[in-house]
């Protein structure tokens, strides 16, 4: 696919108005996907697997990955020695992708925004990489993630800055704090996830990373 298609559907990605839009979206470009964002200088994985190894010091705990798309983060933790690894994500020929590279124990499709299909309490830590953004998915997926990950456990991921200052997300986190559901550990500072993309698709993002209560 030449970079102009990457592009192309990269902006398909951003205006997708529904779930089926996405899934159809993220179904056709999966086989490339990698490809085309090592072309758009995709940063996620390395500093969300450094915030898994500064919080998560047992490799055998189980992590959630969720919105693993092709598996990009979970190579990572993988390499680090994290041997329990669970993604879900949408899109089932992104989940194809990310099987082929076998670090996942389980690979389910499932949509954030849902609820999950997992006990509560079932993951010692949660981490979400680049799905908290504009037309993905939306504030009340922190709930379910809360809910399947232990007290005590962290919620690691990333919010872009237009979808925490306009998409719900800064209310959201203020009020599950509130409310005492988890509470603030760590942000990172702003940086660019996809620095060499379109500029209308470069957006600026933060990690965050919550103990639940």
């Amino acid at each position: 696919m030449p970079a102009r298609d990457g592009e192309a559907q990269l902006a398909v990605v951003f205006s997708a108005t529904s779930n089926e839009e996405l899934r159809d979206a993220y179904d056709q470009w999966a086989e490339r996907y990698d490809a085309d964002l090592r072309d758009f200088g995709y940063t996620y994985p390395a500093p969300m697997a450094g915030l898994v190894c500064r919080y998560v010091a047992d490799r055998a705990a189980p992590i959630l990955d969720a919105g693993a798309g092709t598996g990009a983060v979970g190579e990572v933790l993988a390499i680090l020695g994290y041997m329990v690894l669970v993604g879900i994500d949408l899109s089932e020929r992104m989940l194809d992708v990310a099987r082929r590279k076998r670090v996942y124990a389980e690979l389910r499709n499932q949509v954030l925004g849902q609820p999950l299909d997992f006990p509560d309490d079932r993951f010692a830590a949660t981490v979400s990489a680049g799905v908290l953004t504009v037309g993905h998915a939306p504030p009340d997926s922190l709930d379910e993630l809360i809910r399947v990950t232990r007290p005590g456990g962290h919620l690691i991921f990333t919010i872009s800055t237009p979808a925490y200052e306009s998409g719900g997300f800064r209310d959201k986190l203020a009020a599950l704090t509130a409310a005492g559901r988890w509470r603030e550990v760590e942000v990172t500072r702003l940086w660019h996830p996809l620095p060499n993309a379109p500029s209308e698709a470069s957006l600026t993002a933060r990690a965050y990373v919550y103990e639940v209560r």
